[in-house]
């Protein structure tokens, strides 16, 4: 594992457990504090690039995997996820005081994080993604990976500049990848972000510093498509969530340099999403967008009629300013789900608080499965 770790990511295990009760009230707390403290324990003396305890690192792993609502074994498995290869504790050990199914996910952790990778030709790196995948036998691995990761990005000012590229250059070919194929695009665009700005820093500080003269008038675009949007359904009896959002950084950059443009020339640059409830209701919010606004010729892609159920477009507004806008279906019945899904991907997959009589886990193998089985299929196929 990488160590190095920022006072500004520090937590306490009393926040975490606070963040678990949040979304599972019923939640094992006594086992996520024994968690802490068997993982302070093996972690004693052990200090971060930084110099501060190694023990914020698992803390803020567990963390992030919180954030996407995971079950008490896999926040616990965060916890202890470096204890079998950097202390001298066993998975033995591990069984012994948690039980098979946490040792079983600390381990496979371990083993990912062993597993060399030296290529980052595209074609290897896909492989790679699918070996990792093909790996695990519980998607928590995978995730509690990524939380992993995520961390150690975060914190990746504290490697000397070689090796902040090197692991930033992985990070950008493997896991950012695999967060987006899992479904967990707040994750893969803080990812690239942070790749980013440790591959070519001072191009992401320029963009950084002209994206951020212009986040007022975004935000505010925004505010004004959203109202406009939400005027018209009314008038129409139309149902419809609204959300916006702004490009981040990475995907500006890779537009400006697939297309060939200047940062002046990228137009859509805001994004808002209309959640509905049938395909009927879809399209037609989709033509009540675009009698507002011109779409941009070739740039409508029909998703709703198939299992993807959106419909991207682009429109030309006010001032040629270029948004994207989505329309999605879900069952109302569902809409809890539906939203979850958006921001937490495969994670929204299982119920937190629906713990198994038998392994003490919300997670089942039949649910990892049909999850590994969507996650490959989204694999580019070899040529």
């Amino acid at each position: 594992m990488i160590c190095h770790m920022a006072t500004s990511t520090a937590t306490s295990i009393h926040d975490l457990i606070e963040r678990v009760q949040r979304y599972n009230p019923n939640a094992q707390v006594d086992l996520i504090r024994r968690a802490y403290d068997f993982s302070a324990r093996a972690h004693e003396g052990q200090v971060r690039r930084s110099g501060e305890p190694y023990l914020q690192h698992p803390l803020a792993v567990a963390k992030v995997l919180a954030t996407l609502k995971l079950d008490v074994s896999a926040i616990v498995a965060g916890l202890l996820h470096d204890t079998v290869e950097d202390t001298v504790c066993t998975r033995e050990q591990i069984e012994a005081e948690f039980g098979k199914d946490i040792a079983r996910l600390v381990d496979g952790v371990t083993k990912i994080g062993q597993i060399p990778f030296k290529s980052y030709e595209e074609k290897q790196a896909e492989n790679f993604r699918k070996m990792l995948i093909s790996m695990a036998d519980d998607i928590r691995v995978i995730l509690i990976k990524l939380a992993d990761r995520l961390h150690n990005m975060r914190t990746l000012e504290h490697l000397n500049p070689a090796h902040q590229k090197t692991v930033a250059q992985e990070t950008l070919d493997i896991y950012a990848p695999l967060a987006n194929r899992l479904g967990i695009g707040w994750m893969k665009a803080e990812l690239e972000d942070l790749c980013f700005k440790a591959l070519k820093p001072d191009v992401y500080t320029a963009l950084a510093e002209r994206v951020a003269k212009r986040i007022e008038e975004r935000e505010r675009y925004i505010q004004e498509v959203t109202a406009v949007v939400k005027a018209k359904l009314a008038e129409h009896g139309l149902v419809g969530e609204l959300a916006g959002r702004s490009k981040h950084l990475y995907s500006i950059y890779q537009k400006m340099e697939h297309q060939g443009v200047s940062f002046d020339e990228v137009y859509d640059l805001t994004a808002i999403r209309v959640i509905t409830d049938t395909q009927m209701n879809c399209y037609a919010i989709m033509g009540l967008i675009h009698s507002l606004w011109r779409p941009v010729p070739g740039r409508f892609k029909d998703y709703i009629g198939v299992s993807f159920r959106s419909g991207p477009t682009r429109c030309t507004g006010s001032a040629r300013k270029g948004l994207r806008r989505t329309g999605r279906t879900r069952n109302r019945a569902r809409s809890t789900r539906r939203r979850s899904a958006s921001s937490r991907g495969c994670a929204s997959s299982w119920n937190p608080t629906r713990m198994s009589r038998t392994t003490g886990s919300s997670w089942s193998p039949s649910s990892w499965t049909s999850t590994r089985t969507w996650s490959t299929s989204l694999l580019p196929r070899a040529r």
